[in-house]
Order: structure tokens, then sequence, then C-alpha cells
């Protein structure tokens, strides 16, 4: 066999493994996108295919309507708490990133192993304390029960993130702060002029990764939101499967895709900076 041949089939072999893989990945949520097109439980469960006997848009008629508010009251609640997240983890996260990656001072090594040390925290952990502190601070009122989940992440509190960061700042050579102090840059000027684009990457994959985990978050609005009418999508979805004695999957799913929508669309915007970001972050670190 001639090289050309070797590369050939070596070729095919790679794109035919990538083409199994990738369809094992898709397709549940292609089956999720075809079961909501499907007008009973029975066709979404009596087999594995994708494509509807029947075509139907009903299941996301009748579920945007399925509870006392409509779908879209969830969907604006749910960007009501995540996109200050994702502004608050940026600013937080960013800050003290640069602070541990840039700065000396006293018990520098001991705060970081602090920081990194609360990754290892589960969230359960946490929960009853925090309930505590925000019960003592009066944020359990109804009409503020989105600060406990969106003013935690204006303190660095997603130490992931803080650690991504770093790792992605200490490969930026110093000679490029350096030359912006000659200029006359103090340390936010550098920060904003000459680190925050070439970090842009890093700072993209971690707005990207906390706009997708607050979407999906369920059990921190479970916690401290009271009212239906703040429900984000999460429990909104959770809700339609409590209003019905027995559940119509396909309108569950209909939402769910609903649902999905907007994160996938953020992702595939942003795909390009996530990928160097995560990269980087993983190469240099």
């Amino acid at each position: 066999m001639t090289r050309r041949q070797k590369n050939i089939v070596n070729t095919t072999l790679r794109y035919l493994v990538l083409i199994g893989v990738g369809t094992i990945m898709i397709y549940p949520m292609l089956w999720m996108l075809g079961a909501s097109f499907k007008t009973s439980n029975n066709e979404i469960f009596s087999s594995i295919g994708i494509i509807p006997k029947k075509f139907s848009i009903q299941a996301y008629i009748n579920g945007w309507q399925s509870t006392e508010y409509t779908f879209l009251t969830y969907l604006v609640n749910t960007y009501k708490i995540v996109l200050p997240k994702v502004v608050g983890t940026v600013l937080s996260a960013t800050l003290t990133a640069y602070g541990f990656a840039r700065f000396r001072f006293k018990g520098k090594k001991m705060f970081y192993a602090i920081l990194l040390s609360t990754l290892f925290l589960p969230q359960v952990v946490l929960n009853i304390p925090q309930y505590l502190l925000f019960r003592n601070l009066g944020w359990l009122e109804p009409s503020l029960s989105y600060l406990p989940l969106i003013i935690p992440t204006f303190f660095a509190s997603d130490t992931y993130f803080v650690f991504m960061l770093v790792q992605f700042l200490r490969g930026i050579p110093k000679e490029l702060e350096e030359a912006a102090k000659i200029d006359g840059c103090n340390s936010l000027q550098t920060l904003w002029f000459i680190i925050c684009p070439v970090l842009k990457p890093s700072i993209v994959s971690a707005a990207l990764f906390q706009f997708m985990w607050s979407s999906n978050d369920f059990m921190g609005p479970l916690i401290y939101v009271k009212t239906v009418a703040k429900y984000p999508a999460s429990l909104g979805l959770r809700l339609s499967m409590d209003a019905d004695v027995g559940f119509e999957w396909n309108k569950i799913l209909a939402m769910s895709i609903i649902t999905l929508l907007p994160s996938l669309i953020v992702f595939f915007a942003a795909q390009k900076q996530f990928v160097e970001g995560v990269t980087a972050g993983s190469v240099k670190g």
C-alpha cells in the first residue's frame, strides 16, 4: 500500500469514528426535537425514531400556556437572573485573577490556596450557611429573592473562573504591562486597555460557562424564589409537569427546546472565542 493510500485509509477511518461519536452525542438532542412534534406519549415512547408520523406544533402552543403564566414570563425571569450573574462574574473574576496573577502582597499564597480550596466544596455543604446569611440580610423577601442568586457573583464567588483566568494571565508577557506603565497607564488602565483585549477568549469562555450554568440552575431558584410570577424557566418547566395528572411529554420537551435555544445561539455565536479560551487555558496552565 502506498503512502497516499495509507493517508486516505487513515483519514476515512478518522472521519468514520468522528461521525459515529458525533451521531451518538447529538442523537438525544435530535430525539428531543423530533419528540416535541409528535402528538402523543405513545408515539414518543413506542420507538426510538426521530421523525414524527404526523408533524404537529400543538405541543408548543399548549406548552406555552400550560401554567398560570405564559412561558415567556419564565424566560424573561431567567435572563433577569442570568445576565447580571454573567456581568458580575466577568468583572469580579477578572479583577481578582489580575490581582493574584500580577501583584505581590502579604499572604498572597495563603489567600490563593484558600481560594482554590473552595473549589472542592460541594454546593450542598454551602446551602445552609448561605441561606442563614441571606436570611439575616433580609434578602429572602419575595421582592429581593433574586439578590442571593446574583450578588455573590460580584464577589468572585465562582472560584473556577478566577483559577481559569489566572492560568491564562500567567501566559501573557509582563513586558506588555511594563510598556503601558511607561506610557503612563495606571493598573486599571493597564488591565482595561492591555490585558482585557488579550484575555478576551478566556473572558468569553467564563461568560459562556456562567450563562449556560445559570440558565440550567434549578436548585438555587428553588431555594430562594418563592413566588410563581418570578420563577425562571427551570422552575417553570417543573411547574408545567405538576400541572397535569398525566405528563404530556411532547409539551414538556417543546418547552425544553425553547429554553435551550438562547444557550445554543449564544454558544454558536461565541464558539470561536470559547474554543480559543479553553484551549489556551489548558495549554498554558
